[in-house]
């Protein structure tokens, strides 16, 4: 091999190895996202399986929802102290078992525990993986490293949760959680070979909550996560029902309208990556901007398809820079205890889709669908608030440290 070849190979390896943690860990989010959300498309053969209604087997995302929101701290304060590496490696066994049980529940309750299992991993999981990435990822990349793992989210929301309806449709909703857990168990293997140890630093403990409840802009941070997650849920999750029951689109269309929207995150992700750096404000203000008009828009041209399809692409590119956004900021405003700040991020990021899912429902119920849009948009307007707040604390801040 001639030697400028070979210095060229090294180069791509040595760029590999570097970055194949992050990958790793990815690829872990990847799975994760797709256990979360895959009942969502296999509720009514749920419900065949255990003589209910889809309706009534629905509850079961609420629960996980609510472990997350309430098992997310007391998490993180548990496991403080725990080398990472080994820590990681043990909530997914966990999380292989609790699919196990899925497999097999004989009944609806002891899919409802498999379920609970995995919510109890979710949070522990979403509480240190952030903070991991950025360890992980080379000098000054950070927000890279965050991209990347965002792309995991995405491509579960794109693939994952439409590939799990089909397997479920092919071969039995049961597969669906075996496939999970064979998947996570040769990730496991991955990041026992190609993790490192990660001592237990900057990650916080209990003594780190008064510090943390004294941090303004933390906590402005954590109101303006709260109220932007309910706005969005508030219209996101009865996407559905608005554009087939209201605006008549097939199941096909709008199948293709959520994975269009899904795939816009690797937009959003995209952007980060390139201008966080520089431009982290600003980036912030322009998915309010973008999410705020979309909802506010989406009544008025939902019926033209050709219309639709760019305001998605728009709202889903919104989303993914919002949420990297608030990530990356929670980040930065806790660097002496990251995993606990994150934890209650976790935490309260799921009950924003609670709340929201909860709004969108009363709205409809009362309105009708077509009016989420303009109760998530004042909403928006209303997050101008914690986000003037989060900007004038951090202001301050700086001031004081210099």
């Amino acid at each position: 091999m001639p030697p400028f070849q070979f210095w060229m190979f090294d180069a791509m390896k040595q760029r590999l190895v570097t970055w194949a943690p992050v990958w790793l860990l990815a690829l872990t989010a990847f799975v994760f996202v797709s256990t979360e959300f895959v009942p969502v498309g296999i509720l009514a053969a749920l419900g065949q399986s255990f003589n209910m209604s889809a309706v009534a087997v629905g509850p079961m995302l609420t629960v996980y929802a609510a472990v997350v929101a309430l098992a997310s701290l007391p998490a993180v304060l548990l496991f403080a102290r725990f080398e990472r590496k080994k820590l990681l490696l043990g909530l997914m066994s966990v999380f292989i078992i609790s699919h196990g049980i899925c497999v097999w529940a004989p009944s609806y309750d002891i899919l409802l525990s498999g379920r609970v299992g995995i919510a109890l991993t979710h949070a522990l999981f979403w509480a240190i993986a952030p903070a991991l990435v950025v360890r992980l990822a080379p000098e000054g990349q950070g927000a890279k490293a965050l991209s990347i793992f965002a792309t995991g989210c995405v491509l579960a929301l794109v693939l994952g949760i439409p590939l799990g309806r089909v397997i479920g449709q092919l071969v039995g909703w049961r597969s669906i959680f075996g496939l999970i857990a064979v998947l996570t168990l040769i990730m496991m293997l991955l990041l026992w070979r190609g993790l490192p140890n990660l001592p237990a630093t900057h990650g916080g403990s209990w003594r780190s909550l008064p510090a943390l409840a004294r941090n303004k802009a933390l906590l402005w941070l954590y109101v303006l996560t709260m109220v932007l997650v309910t706005a969005h849920y508030s219209v996101y999750t009865y996407l559905e029902p608005l554009l087939q029951e209201y605006f008549g689109y097939t199941a096909n269309i709008t199948t293709i309208i959520l994975l269009v929207f899904g795939a816009a995150g690797l937009i959003g992700s995209a952007l980060f990556s390139r201008y966080q750096g520089k431009y982290a404000q600003q980036l912030l203000m322009l998915a309010i901007a973008i999410m705020g008009s979309c909802m506010a828009i989406l009544p008025f041209i939902a019926s033209h398809l050709w219309l639709l399809l760019p305001l998605c692409i728009l709202w889903g590119t919104g989303m993914m820079l919002m949420c990297l956004s608030l990530q990356s900021k929670g980040l930065k405003l806790a660097p002496d205890a990251t995993d606990v700040a994150m934890a209650i991020y976790s935490g309260l990021f799921n009950v924003g889709i609670g709340s929201g899912a909860l709004l969108g429902s009363i709205v409809a119920a009362k309105y009708g669908v077509i009016q989420n849009g303009n109760w998530a948009a004042l909403l928006i307007v209303i997050a101008i608030l914690p986000l003037l707040c989060l900007l004038k604390a951090r202001r301050a801040e700086l001031v004081k440290a210099h």
